[in-house]
């Protein structure tokens, strides 16, 4: 059972760090040695690459950017800061996990698988999430969640990262789509 995020008495987020910790700790012993770690930009790039120190294994590690096959693109158009995704192995007949920082309606990892398989059809494909919020719009289950929270559906989870690498865990008003 994951513990929830929040204080209930104080409603405070709880260090980031805490919870990257607990997502490791599930993942130890059930992540194939030879799994490749596939980072959502930005946040479950920066998940991805601090997991596969974390855990025992060699985990070839790639980022994949979804902005084209988000399934609102069309409506909302390119966001800022788009990247390239690199994958520098071979996807085909490889377990992948992949990893985002918040799993809320599920179309950004519609969107990382529809593009995975662009480069070849992987073995098997894993989730790893550092918070699920739920509000899910398509079955879609992470294997492994670092915490659960509820979260209005006005307000975003957010994932920062600090110069010296140190991540936190932050609330902001929900975008207009």
């Amino acid at each position: 059972m994951t513990r929830p995020l929040a204080d209930p008495t104080t409603g405070a987020l709880p260090d980031a760090e805490d919870a990257l910790a607990a997502l490791a700790e599930r993942m130890r012993g059930a992540v194939a040695h030879d799994a490749a770690f596939v980072g959502i930009y930005s946040g479950g790039a920066w998940l991805a690459r601090r997991l596969a120190e974390m855990l025992p294994g060699d985990h070839p590690l790639g980022f994949i950017d979804v902005s084209f096959y988000r399934d609102d693109y069309a409506r909302t158009g390119l966001k800022p800061n788009t990247r390239r995704t690199e994958l520098p192995f071979d996807v085909a007949g490889a377990t992948i996990v992949l990893v985002d920082d918040v799993l809320y309606t599920g179309r950004s990892v519609r969107a990382a698988v529809n593009e995975l398989f662009d480069f070849g059809r992987p073995e098997r494909i894993e989730l790893a999430v550092l918070v699920d919020r739920g509000g899910r719009e398509l079955p879609i289950e992470a294997t492994y969640t670092g915490a659960r929270l509820a979260v209005a559906t006005n307000l975003s989870i957010v994932l920062s990262r600090a110069d010296d690498g140190t991540l936190a865990l932050g609330v902001e008003p929900a975008a207009e789509m």
